[in-house]
């Protein structure tokens, strides 16, 4: 197995050098020997040892992606094809500056402790937290910390969120700007100052412009999943009355549409739908699902960005950036013409 001082006797230079070109730190080194340097680690397949790399640094070469939401089905989290897109994204760049990351469910305050503890994590990512006692608990372990889909707003916290409010809105309008006025909203579980809120808000903006009642009636909460969408469906389809859904997230709308046809609704025939998020579930309903799109991959680049930034000390220029939404549209909704 090849070992630092192999690479650093081969290359002709100190175990120093070669530390210092393996942790990004080649300010003093040439380019003609960072080259030759990390020509002798590819060729070798010389992977640093990552305890070894935490005893030089007096720092843990671990970044966190912690879910505090637990899924009350198997493998919520990492089953929502969102969540799959962001963390890939994230990977890539923490990879490439020499980070390993950890991807976890946390309850409650103890367990984020505990994980702090045992694991000196540089770094945490967080989705969707909200102002309260874990919150709390993550400001005060002193750990960099990058919040996604926060509503929290406190300046000094960053956060990677999205056009939340517009996309219900644009979701719902695209709705009955085709002649739909009795529409479902489905989403998970409501929680105030959250995502899901604000969407939820844009549904009834568009609502209101087309002087369309709110109806608590026609909002569905449940877990967020394929299997709670396809019952979800079964549901919906005994509602006569409702000719147009929005689904807050793909997968949601994915087991809808397919509950629907198990039922023998057409969509968009009887039903029409409309989901969030676009990612790879919307080509491959049937049929294709019109959507919401939002860029889950630049999500996890700029929440990466924020992330490296505040480990090397460098400035933050924008703390809370919010990325644009915009509508695909493709086969799940149909014009009811009796409406114009």
């Amino acid at each position: 197995m090849t070992k630092l001082k192999d690479i650093a006797r081969e290359a002709g230079v100190s175990i120093t050098t070669v530390s210092n070109v393996i942790h990004n730190k080649k300010n003093r080194v040439s380019p003609e020997l960072v080259a030759k340097i990390q020509e002798i680690i590819g060729r070798e397949n010389y992977v640093p040892s990552m305890t070894a790399r935490t005893l030089a640094n007096s720092a843990s070469p671990i970044i966190g992606i912690i879910n505090h939401l637990v899924p009350r089905h198997v493998g919520g989290f990492m089953a929502d094809p969102f969540h799959n897109t962001f963390m890939g994204s994230i990977e890539d760049r923490i990879r490439e500056k020499g980070y390993f990351l950890m991807v976890r469910t946390v309850e409650d305050t103890r367990g984020l402790e505990a994980i702090c503890r045992n694991w000196n994590l540089a770094g945490m990512i967080f989705t969707g937290l909200f102002r309260d006692e874990f919150f709390e608990c993550v400001r005060g372990i002193g750990v960099p910390y990058v919040l996604i889909d926060s509503y929290i707003g406190l300046p000094e916290v960053c956060n990677v969120g999205l056009e939340d409010q517009k996309g219900g809105y644009m979701a719902t309008r695209y709705l009955l700007e085709r002649g739909h006025r009795v529409i479902a909203f489905t989403s998970p579980f409501i929680r105030k100052n959250g995502v899901v809120e604000r969407r939820l808000e844009g549904y009834k903006q568009a609502l209101r412009e087309f002087d369309v009642p709110f109806d608590q009636t026609l909002v569905f909460e449940q877990e967020i999943s394929i299997s709670e969408g396809v019952r979800l469906g079964y549901q919906l389809s005994q509602k006569k009355q409702i000719t147009g859904i929005f689904a807050s997230a793909d997968i949601l709308a994915a087991g809808i549409m397919a509950g629907l046809r198990e039922m023998g609704v057409n969509v968009p025939g009887d039903k029409s739908i409309v989901g969030f998020d676009d990612n790879y579930l919307c080509q491959i309903t049937y049929p294709r699902l019109t959507t919401i799109h939002q860029d889950a991959e630049e999500k996890g680049i700029i929440a990466t960005e924020m992330m490296i930034a505040q480990l090397s000390g460098k400035p933050i220029r924008e703390r809370h950036i919010i990325l644009p939404v915009r509508l695909v549209e493709r086969e799940s909704v149909r014009e009811i013409p009796e409406a114009f």
